[in-house]
This record gives C-alpha cells, sequence and structure tokens, in this order.
C-alpha cells in the first residue's frame, strides 16, 4: 500500500474511532433514563441537541466519504482488515478518556490484532 493510500485508509479508521468516542461521550446523557414508549421523545430531544452525539455522527458521514475514497485505490481484503486498527484506537483511548479497564487479556489481543494488520499490510506488496 503507497503512501497516500495508507493515509486514506488510516483517516478512514481514525474518523470512526473519532465517532464512536464521541457518541460514547454523549451517550452519558442516556443512561438513566428508561427505554419506553412513554420517553421516546425525552430520548429523541436529548439525541437532537447532544453535541458529542451530532459531532460522531457527523465524523461518521465524513469517515464514510473517505473510505470509500480509499476502497477505489485499495483492494477490499486488504483496506478492511485495517478497520481493525480502530479497536485498538479505541481501547486505548477509553482506557485514557473514559477510565475503562485495560485487562491482559484486552491488551494481548490488541497485541493479536496488531500483527495480524501488520501482515495483511504487508500481504498487498506494491498494489
Amino acid at each position: 500500500m503507497k503512501g497516500p493510500q495508507l493515509a486514506l485508509v488510516l483517516t478512514g479508521v481514525l474518523l470512526n474511532a473519532i465517532a464512536q468516542l464521541l457518541l460514547k461521550a454523549g451517550a452519558g446523557s442516556l443512561a438513566n433514563v428508561e427505554l419506553r414508549a412513554s420517553n421516546a421523545a425525552a430520548i429523541a430531544s436529548r439525541l437532537i441537541f447532544n453535541l458529542p452525539i451530532i459531532a460522531g455522527l457527523g465524523c461518521y458521514v465524513l469517515s464514510v466519504v473517505v473510505w470509500i475514497l480509499a476502497l477505489a485505490r485499495v483492494e477490499v481484503s486488504v483496506a478492511y482488515p485495517m478497520l481493525s486498527l480502530g479497536y485498538v484506537v479505541n481501547a486505548l483511548a477509553a482506557w485514557w478518556l473514559f477510565n475503562e479497564s485495560l485487562s491482559g487479556a484486552r491488551l494481548a489481543g490488541i497485541g493479536i490484532i496488531l500483527v495480524g494488520v501488520w501482515l495483511v499490510a504487508r500481504s498487498s506488496g506494491g498494489s
């Protein structure tokens, strides 16, 4: 994978990861709301006026545009596994931003993901 192709793929992955983190940040306003039909208006208003959720959805839209551009230039069998890097970014960012735990098993899984992505990226040769 060449530099510009890698940049598109990684930009798409990072935008998707940022979208997840923003949605998580905004989801806190819904944590104590009961999920029932009578609360639909309250839930909708909390979603519509929630800046992190709006920003997260915006990042998703932008990530889709970038991802389409990446898929036009990179084999899907190479690009799609690169999305796994989003798990790595989100696990580390959630640990840092939200104090989520990073157990030994999670760290081992992150290591396996990184090795797998490295192998897939190397297999693409110069295509």
